[in-house]
């Protein structure tokens, strides 16, 4: 018996990198066609998904870059309003929607800013700021995060009706995080991880 599964461990190892390979090429070239079409049309909200907040004792590139995307489209005059969603870090404590508000603020934006502080996933995200949304009679939104992360976020719209209830658009943040190589290798890499997790717990159905 133990032979037979160290005779077969090797063919196993394989199917499962041949997918992660996969998975990881999928979002990848999603991710550079969601960069090269940004939103064209104008909408009610920004959506900004939450990230860990801080990272070596700094504000986290890949979130404050997505806050900087959002804070771009507004300039633009493609978004009236912000909404940050992302709750308690485990790492630090720090609420990520008010951290996302600190630099806005920061960055010199005064526009009207929504915080959902309380959600822990992308999942979560969404859910959690859906009745925010419609408490403030949003009917479109942008929906701000990393370019990786999209494919993910799309299906996760697609699965719970979020983007049934709203008009949605999506915009790849140009972070630091995706231009800076090895940041942009880690989260990729950690990506296909968390698309089999949702996948496995039945996230996109």
């Amino acid at each position: 018996m133990i032979a037979r599964l160290r005779r077969a461990l090797p063919g196993a190892l394989l199917v499962l990198l041949l997918g992660y390979v996969a998975i990881h090429g999928t979002i990848w070239l999603h991710a550079r066609e969601r960069l090269a079409h940004p939103p064209g049309q104008a909408a009610d909200v920004a959506l900004v998904l939450g990230n860990r907040a801080y990272r070596d004792g700094r504000p986290n590139p890949c979130l404050t870059g997505r806050v900087d995307a959002a804070i771009a489209l507004a300039r633009a005059g493609l978004v009236r309003q912000l909404v940050f969603s992302g709750g308690v870090d485990r790492e630090d404590g720090r609420i990520e929607a008010e951290v996302m508000q600190q630099h806005a603020r920061a960055s010199g934006y005064a526009g009207p800013l929504l915080l959902e502080p309380v959600s822990q996933s992308t999942r979560e995200n969404l859910s959690m700021s859906r009745p925010l949304l419609e408490a403030a009679g949003v009917k479109r939104v942008i929906v701000v995060s990393e370019p990786y992360h999209l494919w993910r976020v799309e299906r996760l719209a697609r699965a719970t009706g979020f983007d049934r209830r709203f008009e949605v658009q999506y915009a790849a943040a140009p972070t630091t995080c995706w231009q800076r190589w090895g940041m942009a290798f880690r989260g990729a890499l950690r990506e296909p991880l968390a698309i089999v997790n949702n996948a496995v717990n039945g996230y996109f159905h």
